[in-house]
């Protein structure tokens, strides 16, 4: 591994393109255009006000920025330095952007969710959709861009209209059996839509195109639901984290469940390898001018220790008295060979769990010393990358496990991370900096 030198950035709003060429990072008002082998600065761009939010297009041709607070979208080019682009939402306000799969349309929404507007790049068209719904998960398209399920509220009742991505016009307008709908998701195939109720209720419904619903999905009742859902890569598996610590997934061919899996203060199986997370610090010596450098000379070293099982797992006791209770299970992630499934409990915030897709089974189980703050597959491969707020970057694959410190001379401590859609590197970001670490090629 190959670390970069620590580069400013604001607010995490750092992004590798879908081409994996470059790299997009902010620093307050300005837009930091990287090329992504050598980090050199190729672009940068000045905004009319501070960045809160970037994008890139599908292509890679374009970036857009969005400023809610005064209600304005930038976008700019990579290719025609000296076009520009400004949509400016006036009265309306702005408190979400995004692009359209073709990267040629960009939907703003208005404050109070009052609408979403369409601005075309192309013949500088507008259209306008209404009523959309108060969520953060109300929209999305389907893998292959043909399709956009937009979640409704209309006269005290939830619906979901599904649009034709290429020329906008409704294909489906149908009522949802939810009291109120907090999701959409399409599955990665396309063919199925997962609709998902509110964390008062437990209901999951699945959709066709054609808005028949396929089947309804109920676990219990009268208890805090639905917390996180998460597709399998090949469409077969839908995983359903909820707040009674339990990854329920169900089959693509009759929607029951085929497994459950529960995170269990004590864990007594044989079966599972449990990673625990050993920190020392290091002796003190004679400090080298060359390396390492003076911060990692006496920061804490850490590395992974095999625990034999039964195992007890530390247990956040969720305060009662506060909203969003920390407990049930937060992140479902699946391996992009669809052979593993991640999860985390939030009353657990230091295990992680590795479930064996094809078993069944669990066959990992990671303790970390802090909580863990983000994780995310290899798009390529199976091997998953984690960071826990610490100066520390952990990765698993079915080979083992491994903690690398980044060797800044500064204090660096990651928050979270992004897998290049390659797999050749990972961009670590802090508080205000950030750096990328290059992975060596496993064929060499």
């Amino acid at each position: 591994m190959n670390f970069s030198e620590l580069f400013k950035q604001t607010n995490q709003l750092c992004k590798f393109s879908p081409n994996g060429e470059y790299l997009a990072n902010c620093v307050q008002y300005r837009l930091i255009i990287r090329d992504v082998k050598t980090l050199q600065i190729i672009q940068l761009y000045t905004c009319l006000d501070g960045i809160q939010y970037i994008e890139w297009s599908s292509d890679s041709k374009f970036v857009l920025c969005g400023m809610y607070k005064r209600g304005i979208v930038q976008v700019w080019s990579l290719d025609q330095s000296e076009w520009t682009c400004k949509i400016d939402e006036g009265s309306a306000g702005l408190v979400a952007v995004r692009w359209s799969p073709d990267g040629r349309h960009i939907l703003t929404t208005a404050d109070f969710h009052l609408r979403i507007t369409v601005w075309s790049l192309v013949n500088k068209s507008v259209s306008y959709i209404k009523y959309p719904k108060d969520t953060k998960q109300g929209i999305d398209f389907s893998r292959d861009g043909k399709y956009m399920a937009l979640a409704e509220r209309r006269d005290g009742q939830d619906f979901i209209s599904i649009f034709a991505a290429n020329t906008w016009h409704l294909v489906k307008h149908f009522e949802s059996n939810t009291r109120d709908l907090q999701g959409v998701e399409w599955s990665p195939d396309g063919r199925v839509l997962c609709v998902w109720d509110s964390i008062l209720e437990y209901k999951v419904l699945l959709y066709s195109v054609d808005g028949r619903c396929i089947a309804t999905y109920s676990a219990y009742e009268h208890a805090l639901g639905i917390k996180c859902i998460a597709w399998s890569p090949s469409s077969q598996f839908l995983a359903i984290g909820s707040f009674d610590q339990i990854v329920r997934v169900l089959n693509h061919i009759t929607w029951k469940t085929v497994a459950e899996h529960n995170h269990v203060p004590i864990l007594d199986n044989t079966s599972v390898v449990t990673y625990r997370e050993v920190e020392k610090r290091p002796k003190v010596m004679k400090p080298d001018r060359t390396w390492p450098p003076m911060s990692s000379m006496f920061s804490v070293q850490s590395k992974y220790e095999i625990q034999d099982n039964p195992v007890q797992i530390p247990v956040v006791k969720p305060d009662p008295d506060k909203p969003n209770p920390k407990i049930g299970v937060s992140m479902v992630s699946f391996s992009p060979d669809n052979k593993y499934m991640a999860s985390k409990n939030e009353n657990m915030p230091n295990a992680l769990w590795i479930w064996d897709v094809q078993k069944l089974t669990q066959v990992v189980l990671m303790l970390q010393v802090n909580s863990i703050r983000c994780l995310q597959w290899d798009p390529h491969q199976p091997r998953l990358a984690m960071s826990t707020g610490n100066n520390k970057m952990y990765m698993w694959s079915p080979a083992g496990c491994v903690s690398v410190e980044v060797p800044t001379e500064a204090s660096f401590q990651v928050n979270s991370l992004q897998w290049s859609l390659d797999g050749a590197a990972i961009l670590l970001m802090g508080k205000d900096r950030m750096c990328v670490c290059f992975l060596a090629d496993p064929d060499t």
